[in-house]
């Protein structure tokens, strides 16, 4: 019987070739489309799932409000992670990182220096928390003393060869040496922990001895018992808040925990699950960039919305065929057969096409798979050596072919032979309903998708050309001027000698990524819990403010003229209003330089520099200081224009002069600026690829339904045109069914995309506001697509010779 079921499926679908195409090209595409997102959204969802206990392995986040400024933060106070040890026995082990940003490396006896981009201090215990072998070394003590180093498995081959790199020493940063105590396998690239090929021993680092309670720098893990509850854990944080904080605050503050809380601040700890910082965390200090789980439940969404588009456009011109298939049932009904024979037989012929379909959509994936990674940022292969890939894939096509099936295969079962046989049963009504449904249905989804990419683009747009108050084009930035040494005001000196270069600034502080960093200030005399303001201090030079082209509003910039500016502090303007003040030039401000609190300093205010967006737009602005510093993170210079590359050149021939042996690394600011956004922009360009797909599957649905049209009205064309009727008469006729269908769909599909848009854009604290012509514009481009599919048949059959079609009446 299936035998039978089979050859009468491939003699169906060999006979109608051009639907048959329609049908398996439409749903290759969906299927396609949805095999790429799937696995875009495994590879998301897999992050950090495969150290062991990973289930029992949380990070502790701080929530703090404080002088003005409300702060997520991804680390905690260096002290916390081991006093929790100690206090509370739930806690197996614990383990700190602390970022130490890029650094500049060379074995002993090598003249030149590496970058290495992700440096990272942590404890002795990161091998008993994170399940990640050692190749050589003994991880009970790899990370144990001071200045010993453990590098991954691709950092031992660069620095190293294929020698062993043990007991080796390495020069971080020009001036400290560390030995190789262990090599590592490299961290996997599915985690947040990604790129760390370099952990230096935590006991180098000095802060990570500091009793600062205040202070908040270190990444910090727990790894909990078996058994614990992390949820009700949390409530141990309260305790150790008022064993050890609020001591801290007494001597910072000269107030207690519960007078801070009334004032309106507060410090929170939480617990936030390994598996969930990728795709649920975009905090402060974050160790790398994370994705967003709210893209990951939109591609999921659009992947469904897809496929069951593609699924749609079977089930309708499964029932609109429908007429052609009926005397096939009422005879066969006639000669005895039972309805679920029928049914079998349909259905069979729905997963054979979803089978060809299916095969399609591999090939077409697999294709497609370098321009989907790199229209992601991923590095998605096809998990072809994996069992369950194959059976997914071979389930997936058997219920895509039931689910798309099903109604066809019940619809045309049903009909009653007499009926069918004396051509009395209306077909056209029987399908005609739900085929209009779906086809609404479809064109909701483009709308909604249409809308979409355009908010995005507009809102990417918007980004590029706000006005965010600093400079941000023709920007040089030369990374690592450290390795300049005392030649750094030299090197940037003989710079400004080119012609085209107008400025330039010494700072590891910048409007786009960068250094940052957090301090708490107070009015002199006024060290109260309630008077405090917490604000970015940034180092800068004498010609940053002018380099940057940012504007003042009151007071004066940094003058070389001025010795007494070693002590002066330039604000903006947001934090003036924090501190309350209307006229702030010549208020005095003092803070701590230090985590500890032993270092006092006393800062008058020379001037307030006008806001400008230093963080995403995502963010409001924020408090912002700058002091007079010694900081040689970057040399940043400003150009005039001319010529980029050849300006490069000189720069970098300045360097190797300058800095022999040192990597000379740079970057332009805007490139910077692109990268903050870089994840919005690619889920734009994923946007407009799949809403391009939808309209695709939805325009070929369509087509087969106006060519069906066509072919069943052909005899009353034909006596139209012989009464007179013209072409524009007869492509208004066959036209004006469809048009209703996509405006009904475009008044449901516009409030929906309204709707979906606006929740996007509240994640921006800066944006675009949703225009009324933007909807308007989809509504029109979906009428066009629409009207341009379905004329292509109209314009044909109106052309057609009335002659052909009547001659057999």
């Amino acid at each position: 019987m299936l035998e039978n079921y089979l050859k009468i499926a491939w003699r169906n679908l060999r006979n109608h070739k051009f639907y048959s195409f329609l049908n398996i090209f439409g749903l290759a595409l969906g299927l396609a489309s949805c095999l790429l997102i799937t696995l875009y959204v495994v590879d998301e969802l897999s992050y950090d799932r495969s150290f062991d206990h990973a289930e029992r392995i949380y990070r502790i986040n701080a929530d703090i409000r404080f002088g003005g400024a409300d702060m997520s933060l991804a680390v905690a106070p260096d002290p916390l992670a081991f006093t929790m040890k100690k206090d509370y026995p739930q806690i197996e082990q614990v383990v700190r990182l602390r970022e130490n940003g890029s650094q500049l490396v060379r074995r002993a006896e090598a003249a030149e220096n590496l970058k290495e981009e992700h440096v990272v201090y942590a404890d002795s215990t990161f091998f008993k928390v994170f399940s990640i072998p050692l190749l050589m070394g003994d991880p009970e003590k790899a990370l144990k003393d001071p200045h010993t180093v453990v590098i991954s498995a691709t950092d031992a081959r660069k620095y190293f060869g294929t020698k062993n790199p043990i007991g080796k020493p390495l020069i971080v940063d020009n001036s400290e040496t560390f030995t190789v105590t262990g090599v590592m396998q490299d961290i996997p690239a599915r985690s947040h922990l990604r790129d760390m090929n370099m952990l230096l021993s935590m006991s180098s680092n000095e802060e990570s001895r500091q009793d600062a309670w205040g202070s908040h720098n270190f990444n910090t893990y727990l790894l909990f018992k078996e058994g614990v509850d992390p949820k009700q854990f949390e409530s141990n944080f309260e305790t150790v808040l008022q064993k050890y904080t609020a001591k801290w605050l007494v001597s910072f503050l000269g107030a207690s925990l519960d007078e801070v809380r009334k004032s309106g601040s507060y410090l929170r700890y939480t617990l936030m699950p390994l598996a969930d910082i990728h795709l649920h965390s975009d905090r402060t200090s974050e160790i790398n960039v994370n994705g967003n789980i709210q893209y990951v439940y939109i591609f999921a969404v659009v992947a469904l919305f897809l496929l069951t588009i593609a699924c749609v456009n079977f089930m309708n011109l499964a029932t609109a065929r429908s007429a052609n298939r009926a005397k096939e049932v009422g005879v066969r009904k006639a000669l005895g057969s039972e309805r679920s024979s029928l049914v079998s037989q349909f259905l069979t012929e729905s997963v054979m096409l979803s089978f060809f379909s299916l095969a399609l959509a591999i090939i077409l994936a697999y294709g497609a798979l370098p321009y989907f990674n790199n229209l992601a940022g991923k590095q998605v292969t096809f998990p072809i050596s994996e069992v369950w890939f194959w059976v997914a894939l071979l389930v997936t096509g058997g219920v895509v072919g039931m689910l798309a099936g099903s109604y066809p295969a019940f619809f045309l079962s049903g009909f009653m032979p007499l009926k069918v046989l004396k051509n009395s049963v209306e077909l056209q009504g029987k399908g005609g309903y739900l085929r209009n449904a779906l086809v609404v249905f479809q064109f909701v989804i483009s709308v909604m998708l249409i809308v979409g990419t355009g908010v995005i683009y507009r809102q990417l747009n918007f980004i590029q050309t706000k006005k965010l108050g600093f400079n941000k084009d023709q920007m040089l930035i030369v990374n690592d001027a450290y390795a300049l040494d005392n030649q750094v005001k030299a090197f940037k000196e003989q710079i400004l000698r080119i012609p085209n270069v107008e400025g330039a600034t010494v700072t590891s502080f910048l409007p786009t990524p960068s250094s940052r960093t957090d301090h708490t200030f107070f009015p002199v005399g006024q060290m109260q819990q309630d008077k405090g303001i917490n604000m970015q201090k940034w180092a800068v030079d004498f010609d940053f403010v002018k380099t940057m082209g940012l504007q003042m509003a009151n007071g004066r910039p940094f003058q070389e003229e001025f010795p007494s500016d070693s002590t002066g502090i330039v604000i903006n303007e947001a934090a003036a209003k924090v501190l309350g003040y209307t006229d702030p030039v010549g208020k005095r401000i003092f803070g701590y330089e230090d985590a500890a609190l032993k270092q006092k300093v006393t800062y008058t205010i020379i001037g307030v520099v006008k806001n400008f967006h230093f963080e995403s737009l995502k963010k409001n602005i924020g408090a912002l200081s700058l002091v007079l510093y010694k900081s040689s993170g970057n040399v940043v210079f400003k150009l005039n224009g001319g010529d980029m590359a050849k300006t490069v050149g000189q720069v970098e021939q300045l360097w190797k002069k300058m800095a022999p042996g040192q990597p000379f690394s740079y970057r332009f600011m805007d490139e910077d600026f692109n990268e903050v956004y870089r994840s919005e922009e690619r889920v734009g360009r994923i946007f407009i690829t799949f809403a391009a797909i939808s309209i695709i599957i939805g325009c070929l649905g369509l087509f087969g339904l106006s060519a069906y049209t066509a072919e069943r009205r052909t005899k009353e064309i034909g006596v139209r045109k012989v009464l007179g009727a013209s072409v524009a008469n007869i492509v208004t006729l066959l036209s004006k069914e469809f048009l209703r269908l996509i405006i009904i769909a475009i008044f449901i599909g516009i409030p929906i995309s309204w709707f979906g848009m606006n929740q996007w854009l509240n994640d921006f604290a800066y944006h675009v506001d949703l225009a009324w012509w933007m909807f308007v514009a989809a509504g029109m481009l979906a009428i066009v697509i629409a009207l341009l599919t379905v004329s292509f048949q109209s314009v044909k059959a109106a052309l057609m010779n009335p002659m052909k079609s009547l001659k057999s009446e």
